[in-house]
C-alpha cells in the first residue's frame, strides 16, 4: 500500500486567516468566540449569542477579506464557505510549493472538500425571494452558489486539477472523511495528490435556531462569549457554533521526496464507524468512537500504547464529551506507559474556536499535524473544573510541550457518524 504524507497546510478561521497566525493565537491560547448581537436583531433575539466568527480585516493582519484572495467576479459566483475553501487550499498549495503544470501532473492531482450545512443564507435569502417574487427573484447562480461540491469544483478548475474531484458532507464528521477518504484515493493510485478538507460558514439565525431548539448550544455564556465554549469542564451547557475552513495537500511518499517536498507529518490511518443507535445523540458508553480509533490505529499497525495525544471531538455538550471521555479511557487505560488517566495527553481545539461545524474536523486534524511537527499539545480553554470522570491531561488553558510521534484526530456527526485519522511523524 502506498503511504500518504501531508505537505501543505492551508486555513482561515476564527482565529485569523492563514495557518502562522491561527496557531501562533492558538499556542498562545487566544480565543475567536464573539457576540453576535452586532449583527442584528435577529441574532439579539435568539437564547445563543455566541459563535465563532472568522475575524473581517487586510489579510497582511491575518483577518478575512475576499478581495485579498479572490477577484470580485469569483466573489460574486461563490458561497462564503467555498471561498474560505478556494482560499485556504491557495494557502495549502503554495505552503506544499505545488503548481503543477504538465498535463500528468495535472490529472494526478485532485480535490476532496466537503461541507456540512453549505450555503444556508442563499438558501434562506431565495427562498424568501421566490415566495414575495417568483420565479424573476431567483438568481441564476442559485444552485451553483448552493452545491457542497463547488468547493472542491472551484479548487479543481482554478488549477486546472484533472484527478478526482469528490465532496463529502457528514455532518460534523466531514472534513476528517474528506481527509481519509482523499488519503485512500492516493493509496489505491487514483492520485498522486489531493487538496483535502472541509470548509463552513452558515453563522445565520436559522442555523442558530434549529440548533438552539434542539438544545445543543451554549446559551449560559452570552456576557462572556470567550468563556462559552467549555469542553470537558464541569459547567459545559453546549457547544458555540463557528465558521472556516481548513485544508492540506496530500502526497503519496516517493512522490513527495521525488520532489524533495517538507513533510509534516504522514497520514497512518483512517477509521470509521457507525454509533447505530440515535438521531443525535452518542451512544453513552462510547463504543462508536472507541470503534473509529480502534480501526484507524488498527490501518496505522500501532497499539494504544503508541498514542502521544488525542485531538477530541468534544464540543462542549454534555453527552457528546462524556461519551469521547470514556471511549479515550477505554482505547488507552491501561496500555504500557498509560497506567494512570493523567498520563493520557487529550486537548479540545474548540475551546479556541467553537465548533465549525463540517470544517471541523479539517481544521483539528490540521491542529494535530502541527502538533506533531513542532512537539506541543494545544490547549483546551475554559477547562476550570474538570467534570466527575474527566482524569485524563487535557492541556488546560496552555499548550504544553511534548513529544509526539502518533496522535488521533476524532470528528463525530450527527446520524451516529465516527471518524478517526492516525497520524505520526515522519520517519
Amino acid at each position: 500500500m502506498r503511504r500518504i504524507v501531508i505537505t501543505g497546510l492551508g486555513a482561515i478561521t476564527p482565529l485569523g486567516a492563514g495557518v502562522k497566525t491561527i496557531w501562533k493565537r492558538l499556542l498562545e491560547s487566544g480565543s475567536g468566540i464573539v457576540s453576535t448581537t452586532s449583527r442584528g436583531a435577529d441574532f439579539a433575539a435568539l437564547p445563543s449569542q455566541v459563535a465563532g466568527l472568522v475575524p473581517h480585516g487586510s489579510r497582511d493582519d491575518g483577518k478575512w477579506q475576499a478581495k485579498d484572495w479572490l477577484p470580485a467576479s469569483d466573489e460574486r459566483q461563490m458561497a462564503l464557505f467555498a471561498q474560505y475553501a478556494i482560499a485556504s487550499a491557495h494557502e495549502a498549495l503554495l505552503d506544499a510549493e505545488w503548481q503543477p503544470t504538465s498535463q500528468a501532473d495535472l490529472e494526478a492531482t485532485g480535490v476532496t472538500i466537503g461541507s456540512g450545512i453549505g450555503n444556508l443564507d442563499e438558501a434562506y435569502n431565495t427562498s424568501v425571494a421566490f415566495s414575495q417574487g417568483g420565479y424573476r427573484k431567483v438568481s441564476p447562480l442559485f444552485v451553483p452558489r448552493l452545491l457542497i461540491n463547488l468547493a472542491a469544483g472551484h479548487v479543481s478548475i482554478r488549477y486546472g486539477f484533472k484527478g478526482p474531484n469528490h465532496a463529502a458532507t457528514t455532518a460534523c464528521t466531514t472534513g476528517v472523511h474528506a481527509i481519509g477518504d482523499a488519503s485512500r484515493l492516493i493509496a489505491f493510485g487514483d492520485a498522486d495528490v489531493m487538496v483535502a478538507g472541509g470548509a463552513e460558514s452558515c453563522i445565520h439565525p436559522l442555523a442558530i435556531a434549529g440548533f438552539a431548539r434542539a438544545r445543543s448550544l451554549a446559551t449560559a455564556w452570552n456576557d462572556d462569549p470567550p468563556a462559552s465554549s467549555r469542553p470537558f469542564d464541569e459547567d459545559r451547557a453546549g457547544f458555540v457554533i463557528g465558521e472556516g475552513a481548513g485544508i492540506m495537500v496530500l502526497e503519496e511518499l516517493e512522490h513527495a521526496k521525488a520532489r524533495n517536498a517538507r513533510i509534516y507529518a504522514e497520514v497512518k490511518g483512517y477509521g470509521l464507524s457507525s454509533d447505530a443507535y440515535h438521531m443525535t445523540a452518542p451512544r453513552q458508553d462510547g463504543e462508536g468512537a472507541f470503534l473509529a480509533m480502534r480501526h484507524a490505529l488498527r490501518h496505522a499497525k500501532a497499539k494504544p500504547a503508541d498514542v502521544d495525544y488525542i485531538n477530541a471531538h468534544a464540543t462542549s455538550t454534555i453527552l457528546g464529551d462524556a461519551a469521547e471521555n470514556r471511549a479515550i479511557t477505554r482505547l488507552l487505560l491501561g496500555a504500557e506507559g498509560k497506567e494512570k488517566a493523567s498520563q493520557i495527553n487529550v486537548s479540545s481545539t474548540k475551546g479556541a474556536i467553537g465548533h465549525l461545524l463540517g470544517a471541523a474536523g479539517a481544521v483539528e486534524a490540521l491542529f494535530t499535524t502541527l502538533a506533531i511537527h513542532d512537539n506541543v499539545l494545544p490547549p483546551t480553554l475554559n477547562l476550570d473544573n474538570a467534570a466527575p470522570g474527566f482524569d485524563c491531561n487535557y492541556v488546560s488553558g496552555t499548550a504544553q510541550k511534548h513529544q509526539v510521534d502518533l496522535a488521533l484526530s476524532n470528528s463525530f456527526g450527527f446520524g451516529g457518524t465516527n471518524a478517526s485519522l492516525c497520524l505520526a511523524a515522519f520517519r
